[in-house]
Order: structure tokens, then sequence, then C-alpha cells
């Protein structure tokens, strides 16, 4: 049996949760794969909305067991709160969570160095999330890191006491005021509620999955343009969000890639500082944003909009090797007269169908326009929609050389397009 792939396409926020609540009923098992709480996974079912942040998608799912793996950075705070909002809503987390013991802690140190090292960055700052994600994964790389197995150890104590004075030693060189023991008891409270789940050698447990015969959907966070190897550069998260990122998440091999979902919207967004060729600056950008309620699911932060660019986007489908696309929030433009689309870039007056290394480049895009639609919230089936978005649709399908095999039209489970 195959693993699965499913992750996005742009800078976050395609929607992913969605389609992995949507697909979930298929797989016996869900894992994540990299990412942090700095990640928000919407879902919207039965009249509610919930947010994921470190949770797999597939939790909702009776019978569907799901693995926080290895390429995680786990907050075990933000885990607990988010546990116990689900136990609230009836959902058994701890039947159906198995985390990692490979996986990286995020602890409070953690938190305090991100938001120094931004506020020391001024005008240059990279618009972090403040979680806490980047010296987590910073200490993973430098090989200082604690893991989630690490909370096993007899010696617990003194492997964190270790850890924070490096980080209180690396703080001195900020100006930066903070209490040192900020959340510490919070912190080991839900480390120690965090042992109350099934610590697993994911590595072995995905690995034997696969060999039982059962099939495993790997769920990433963020998007590729994002990727801290093939985003745009220093403006990126720091983990791998691309495809290859599954394997090395999860411990799998290569060969054990099936299908990958990319996921993208029929327009893009983007948080934070970071290029963004076609963003939008007028009311069509301000209508887009409110129309598509784009603020972060974690941060609350308005998302930058603009029309949907395929240079990047056929950059993201090569990288990661996508064999079925999912068109996310098509219905928020509907009532537009024209949508437009970017094909190409001007670069020092050039026009070039690629993703220049420069992330600094002054890049201008080249659009082609299409007639705008109506509503599509009521449709559930490809004949329903309108023809202008059909062939919108066709388009990207033509240019990415990718079927398009699902379309949202909506928030709801129910509002959307298998084709």
């Amino acid at each position: 049996m195959k693993a699965d792939v499913i992750l996005g396409l742009q800078w976050g926020d395609e929607g992913k949760g969605k389609i992995v609540d949507l697909l979930a009923s298929r797989y016996p098992v869900v894992a994540r794969f990299q990412g942090g709480p700095n990640a928000g996974h919407s879902i919207h079912f039965g009249g509610k909305s919930y947010v994921l942040r470190s949770i797999p998608s597939g939790i909702f799912r009776e019978g569907a067991l799901n693995i926080i793996g290895n390429g995680v950075v786990l907050d075990p705070i933000t885990f607990r709160q988010e546990c116990e909002a689900l136990i609230a809503d009836g959902v058994p987390v701890k039947d159906r969570i198995y985390i990692s013991r490979k996986a990286h802690l995020i602890l409070p140190t953690h938190r305090i160095l991100d938001a120094a090292s931004e506020a020391a960055k001024g005008k240059a700052k990279i618009g972090s999330t403040l979680k806490g994600i980047g010296p987590a994964y910073m200490d993973k790389t430098g090989r200082n890191g604690m893991r989630v197995g690490d909370t096993e150890a007899a010696d617990f104590m003194d492997r964190l006491s270790v850890l924070r004075q490096r980080h209180f030693s690396v703080l001195r060189q900020y100006d930066y005021e903070y209490d040192p023991d900020a959340d510490l008891k919070e912190w080991l409270s839900a480390v120690e509620y965090m042992r109350g789940f099934k610590f697993i050698d994911s590595e072995y447990f995905a690995n034997e999955v696969l060999a039982s015969g059962k099939a495993m959907l790997c769920e990433g966070a963020q998007g590729t343009m994002l990727d801290i190897d093939f985003g745009s550069y220093p403006f990126v998260t720091s983990s791998s969000t691309v495809c290859a990122g599954a394997c090395i998440g999860l411990g799998l091999p290569p060969h054990s890639i099936g299908e990958v979902y990319g996921i993208f919207k029929a327009y893009c967004t983007r948080v934070g500082s970071g290029p963004f060729p076609t963003e939008l600056f007028d009311a069509t950008g301000e209508e887009i944003r409110k129309k598509g309620f784009e603020f972060g699911a974690v941060t609350k932060r308005p998302r930058r909009t603009g029309w949907l660019d395929l240079v990047a986007l056929k950059y993201a489908v090569m990288i990661d090797g996508v064999t079925a696309l999912a068109m996310m929030k098509s219905d928020v433009l509907a009532g537009f007269d024209k949508v437009k689309v970017a094909v190409a870039y001007k670069v020092d007056g050039k026009t070039v169908s690629h993703v220049p290394y420069d992330t600094y480049a002054e890049v201008e895009p080249v659009y082609e326009e299409f007639d705008g639609w109506g509503d599509l919230t009521e449709a559930r089936s490809y004949e329903e929609l309108p023809v202008s978005f059909r062939k919108y649709v066709e388009f990207i399908e033509s240019r990415t050389n990718v079927p398009v095999k699902i379309l949202s039209v909506g928030p709801d489970r129910s509002q959307t397009i298998i084709r």
C-alpha cells in the first residue's frame, strides 16, 4: 500500500484541513509530517467550526488513527488546549492520537527567543507568528533540542534545565526584557498531560501500517512557497513543506508515496512579509479579503490578497510531483466582472515563466483575463457550475497538466464537488 500526501501549493492557508477531513474517511491513518502550532487548519461541518494547530485533521473521523510525526515541533500547552476543546465536543482524542517520540518540543523559552529575534530585526522582520517554531527547529538542526521521548527519561528535568540555560545565554545578546519562568509551570503540567497519550517510534509504525495493507494520508502544514529550501527565502518557514517532507517527517521511503494532492485557492493569499507578485492593494483585494474571511486561523492577522499566480503554482506542482489538484474558495470570486490569472512575469524587462532566484527581484505579473461567474454555493456537480467558471478550471488544468479533481464551493463539507 502507498502513502498519499496532501499539501498546500501556495503560501499556506489554502484550505487543506477541509480536504484532509473530507478524504480521511478513506484512510485508517492520517499523519501530520511537519510544522507546528503556527499553522491552523480550519474545518467546518455540522454548523460548527474548528481550528486544528497540532492535531491531524482526521481527528473527527471515527476509526481513524492520527499520528503526530517526527517532523512536527510540538508545544505541549497548545496541544493540551486543543485536546481539551475537542474532548468538550465529545471527540475521544486519547483513542485517536499517537505521538512520535522523535517529534521535537517547543519550550516557553523558544517563544521568548522568537519574539526577541523578530524584534531585533526591525523592518527586516520575516513576519514570524512568534510561536517558537523557528527557534525549536534551530535547536533541532543544531543538535540541542528536546524531543517527546525525552519526557520519558529519568533525567528529563536535568535535560530541560540544560536547554533553558542555553536559551538564556543566547538571550543575553538581545536588548529584550522577559520573564525567565514565563509559562514554565503550565508547560510542565501540559507535558504531564501529554504523557497520557501513546508515544510511538513513528518510523516503524508508519512503515508497518503500509506493509499491513492499510492506507495512510500524510498531511502537510503551511505551503510549498514557504518551504525552507524552495520557498521565497528568507521569508519562509523552518521545515520542509514539500512532498519530500513527508518522507523526512514520517520516516517513509520515497517509493512508498502514492497520490499527491495539491491544494490551492482560486486566488492567492499570504501572511507576513515576503514577495507576492499578484498582490492587490485596491478595493478588489479588500473585497476578496472580506468575502473570503482572510484572517489568520491562529494569528487573526489580515492576509494579503491577490489574483492566482500560475507561475508559482506550476513551480509548486513540479517540486511536489502533484497528481491531483483541489481548488478552494472558488465561491469567493463569484460576482466579479473579470477575474485575472498571472501566466508569466516581467523581470528586468524580460518576460519569464519561472520563479526567479532573487527573492527581492522587481517582478511584474503578466495577466490573462477571464469572464467572472455567479454564485457557486448550491452546485453539487461539475455540470451545474457556470460555463465561465469551468473555462477557468480547464485553463488551469491545461497550464499545469494536472486534473482539478476537487472543487470547494463553500466552507461546509457538503459544499465540495469531486470530479
